[in-house]
C-alpha cells in the first residue's frame, strides 16, 4: 500500500512554524513515516494546466485532511479564504478530517474564523486546542495514529507506540530553534544537494528550489513571512553550515592523541574540529587514522595495510556522539582520545529514556533519539542509521577485527564508549573480508608459479633485482627480463634506476 497524502491546511504564513512541526513529525515518526506523506501546497509542484482554484486539486490527490486553526482568517478567494475552501472541498470528498485550534481563549479571533470553527462544530467535528508547536506534536500523532487505525485499518503495534513516545518525550527543542540572524549564512552545497537527492526531490538546479523545498519540509528551515526568506533552524546550521561552532561552541568536537594510557601534559596530536556534522565525522575518523598503527600484512601475493581500529566501529561510535548528544548542554563538547591501549569516544548527556546502558549492553532496544531532525538528515545522506542496532554492528565490528568488545559506560555527564585496542599486539588484528586486494585473483591466475613467487617475495618487502632473481631461480637474464615485463603490464611493480642499478618494488602505494 502506497502511503497516504496528507494535507495540512492553515493560513500559511501565520502558521509556518506549526506547519513545518507537522511535516517534520510525519518525516521522523517511523511509524507515520511508513504510511503517511505531508502535502504542504506551497511546496507542491505547479500545475500542469491553468487552475482557478490550485490549491483543491493538490487536496483532491489526498487522503486525510488535517485544519490548522488560530487568529487569522487568511485572503479572500471569492467570498471565503483559501483555507475555508480547502475545508468545504475536503468535506465535499469525505475526507477522514482533523481539527486544531491554537490558543486557548476565542475572543482574539476574527469573526470569519470564529465562523469557520462553527461551521466545523455544526459539521460534527470536535477539535483539540494546543499552545505552541511542541504541544501540538503529541496531539497530532496521538490523532494520527486513531485515525489511521479507525479509517484505514492501519494500527501501530504497541512497540511502535512506545517508540513514538519515546521520539517525541527524548527530543530536544534545542534542534528545532530558529536563526532569524543568519541571513545569507553559508552553506556546504554539496552537501544540501546530497540531501536533496536522497529526499527524492532531485539534483538541485539555479536558486537551488529542489533543495529548499527538501529542506522546508523536512523541518530543516522556516520561512518568514515578513521578510519572505528562510530561516534555517539549529539542526540546520549544524549539519550544513560551514562553521556551526561560531555559533554553538558546543559543536566543536575536540581531538587528542597520547603516547601513553592516560591523558597526559603532552599530547603528540591535537585537533578543534568546527564543520558540518558529515564533514566533522570524516575529520575525526582521519585524526585517528593519522595517530594510529597500521601494521602491514602479507596475504598470498598481496601486501596489506591494516587498520588499528575497524573504521566501522570508530564511525558507528562517532555518528551516535554527534546525533544522541545533548546539545542543550552548551558547556561540554564531544571529545575523542586516542591512547596507547584503547580509542573513547565522549558525548555530553546520558542516554535519553527509556533507553538504559543495561538495554544498550544487551542490544535489541528499540531507536529512541535525543535530535531527530539531526539523526533523520544524517540517515538521508547514507551516515548512519536508525534502526537500533548500531552497538550491535559496533560489537560484531571488533570482535571480527580480533579486538575486545566496546565498553559502554556514563561519567560525569558524558556518555563514553570505549574501544579497546592491540595494545601494541598487533598480530591479534585481523584482515578484513574486504580488504582491497593488491594481486586480484583474476591477476594472480594469469602469473606463473616464478612470477607469483617474485610477488610474494616484494610483498614480504624485498627488492629485487635481474641478478638476484637469476640466481634465486636459476635463469637466464632474459627470462628475468621478461618475468619483469610482465609484472610492469599487469601494473603490480614499478622498476627504478637503470643499468645495473636497476630494481624493482611494488608500486607506489603498496610497499611496505
Amino acid at each position: 500500500m502506497n502511503p497516504l497524502r496528507l494535507f495540512i491546511s492553515s493560513v500559511q504564513k501565520e502558521l509556518e512554524l506549526e506547519r513545518a512541526a507537522v511535516a517534520a513529525l510525519i518525516s521522523t515518526d517511523p511509524f507515520l513515516l511508513q504510511h503517511c506523506v505531508p502535502v504542504l501546497f506551497e511546496k507542491e509542484p505547479p500545475p500542469a494546466r491553468p487552475a482557478k482554484r490550485p490549491y483543491l486539486a493538490a487536496l483532491g490527490s489526498c487522503a486525510i485532511y488535517v485544519l490548522v486553526i488560530a487568529n487569522e482568517y487568511g485572503q479572500p478567494d471569492g467570498e471565503i479564504s483559501a483555507t475555508h475552501h480547502e475545508y468545504r472541498e475536503a468535506q465535499k470528498l469525505k475526507l477522514p478530517t482533523i481539527v486544531f485550534l491554537k490558543g486557548a481563549r476565542d475572543d482574539a479571533r476574527s469573526p470569519q474564523v470564529q465562523a469557520l470553527i462553527a461551521e466545523t462544530k455544526k459539521d460534527g467535528y470536535t477539535y483539540k486546542r494546543f499552545h505552541d508547536r511542541e504541544d501540538l506534536k503529541p496531539l497530532m500523532l496521538e490523532a494520527l495514529r486513531r485515525l489511521l487505525a479507525e479509517e484505514f485499518k492501519i494500527a501501530a503495534t504497541p512497540a511502535e507506540v512506545s517508540e513514538s513516545g519515546n521520539l517525541i518525550d527524548a527530543a530536544s527543542a534545542f534542534e528545532s530553534v530558529v536563526l532569524p540572524d543568519l541571513p545569507g549564512w553559508e552553506l556546504e552545497v554539496d552537501l544540501i544537494a546530497a540531501f536533496a537527492r536522497g529526499t527524492g526531490a532531485g539534483t538541485p538546479t539555479a536558486g537551488n528550489p529542489p533543495a529548499i523545498d527538501a529542506l522546508h519540509s523536512h523541518g530543516l528551515l522556516v520561512r518568514d513571512p515578513l521578510r519572505g526568506v528562510f530561516n534555517p533552524t539549529a539542526a540546520a546550521w549544524l549539519l550544513f553550515g560551514k562553521r556551526p561552532a561560531d555559533r554553538f561552541p558546543q559543536c566543536e568536537i575536540l581531538a587528542d592523541a597520547y603516547d601513553d594510557i592516560r591523558i597526559s601534559g603532552r599530547p603528540k596530536g591535537q585537533a578543534t574540529i568546527n564543520a558540518p556534522l558529515p564533514r566533522a565525522l570524516e575529520q575525526a575518523l582521519k585524526f585517528v587514522d593519522d595517530h594510529t598503527f597500521h601494521p602491514r600484512r602479507v596475504v598470498g601475493l598481496n601486501n596489506l595495510r591494516l587498520d588499528e581500529y575497524p573504521v566501522a566501529a570508530l564511525r558507528e561510535a562517532l555518528v551516535n556522539a554527534v546525533a544522541h548528544r545533548s546539545y542543550d548542554d552548551a558547556s561540554r563538547k564531544v571529545l575523542v582520545r586516542v591512547f596507547s591501549d584503547r580509542v573513547e569516544v565522549s558525548s555530553p548527556g546520558y542516554p535519553p529514556q527509556p533507553l538504559t546502558l543495561a538495554k544498550l549492553r544487551k542490544g535489541g532496544y528499540r531507536p529512541c533519539s535525543r535530535n531527530p531532525l539531526i539523526a533523520q538528515t544524517l540517515a538521508t545522506l547514507g551516515v548512519m542509521e536508525q534502526r537500533g542496532s548500531g552497538f550491535a554492528r559496533m560489537h560484531d565490528a571488533m570482535l571480527n577485527h580480533g579486538l575486545d568488545a566496546p565498553v559502554i559506560d556514563q561519567q560525569d555527564g558524558y556518555f563514553v564508549v570505549t574501544l579497546p585496542g592491540p595494545a601494541g599486539n598487533y598480530d591479534r588484528l585481523k584482515v578484513p573480508a574486504d580488504a582491497p586486494l593488491t594481486v586480484p585473483a583474476a591477476v594472480q591466475a594469469r602469473l606463473s608459479k616464478r612470477q607469483q613467487q617474485m610477488m610474494a617475495a616484494l610483498a614480504r618487502g624485498e627488492v629485487l633485482t635481474s641478478k638476484k632473481v637469476q640466481q634465486r631461480f636459476k635463469i637466464s637474464a632474459p627470462v628475468a627480463h621478461e618475468d619483469f615485463k610482465r609484472l610492469i603490464a599487469e601494473r603490480l611493480i614499478e622498476k627504478l634506476g637503470a643499468g645495473r642499478a636497476t630494481r624493482y618494488w611494488l608500486r607506489m602505494g603498496e610497499k611496505s
